[in-house]
């Protein structure tokens, strides 16, 4: 069988989409360069040029996913009021906001957390997804909302609130009422606990 010439025009755009796509449906076992290249109409061998392996290809979905979710987050916080509450309203509703909709690039993403191969670039775009929480803690304390306290401490209780109410409105286990219900209740709980 004669390989087809490459004439895609952002192939690296597309299998992305196309991978996501997969995720989204069947889960990351089931992706595979050689499928994502019939579903873009290109040659078994074009995706190498923009990832050697199905893992190069993961985590550049992975890195994406954090660019994106700091993106909304960024804008959240942009629209948001000056208050810390209005401020950390915007940032958690972003988060969950992301997180609903993307929930299998989401588990992706922290999947490659703690990964010890791990890119850099990776890590760096995790850290700055940390620093938008830790800043708005950070710009709280300067401005006499929040209790003082080390950074780190403070934000944790912030990022486990987060993730856990990720993933119980994901499980499918409550009601998307009573998870809008909890994550209103949710934030009201973590402002009574950074208040001075």
């Amino acid at each position: 069988m004669k390989a087809r010439p490459y004439h895609h025009g952002d192939l690296r755009a597309a299998l992305l989409t196309l991978a996501e796509d997969t995720l989204r449906a069947r889960g990351p076992a089931e992706l595979s360069l050689r499928e994502l290249a019939r579903e873009a109409g290109v040659s078994p061998a074009a995706p190498s040029r923009h990832f050697k392996t199905k893992q190069a290809l993961l985590d550049a979905l992975a890195l994406e996913g954090f660019q994106r979710l700091t993106a909304m987050m960024d804008s959240g916080l942009e629209r948001a009021g000056t208050t810390f509450g209005a401020r950390l309203t915007a940032l958690a509703r972003a988060y969950l906001g992301f997180a609903a909709a993307n929930g299998a690039l989401l588990d992706l993403m922290y999947g490659r957390k703690h990964e010890p191969d791990a890119s850099e670039e990776l890590v760096t775009a995790m850290h700055r997804l940390k620093d938008l929480a830790t800043d708005l803690i950070a710009d709280g304390q300067r401005r006499g909302e929040v209790r003082e306290g080390p950074l780190d401490l403070l934000s944790l209780p912030l990022f486990v609130a987060l993730q856990g109410l990720t993933q119980l409105a994901l499980s499918g286990g409550f009601p998307a009422d009573q998870v809008e219900a909890g994550v209103d209740e949710t934030i009201a709980f973590i402002l009574r606990g950074y208040a001075p």
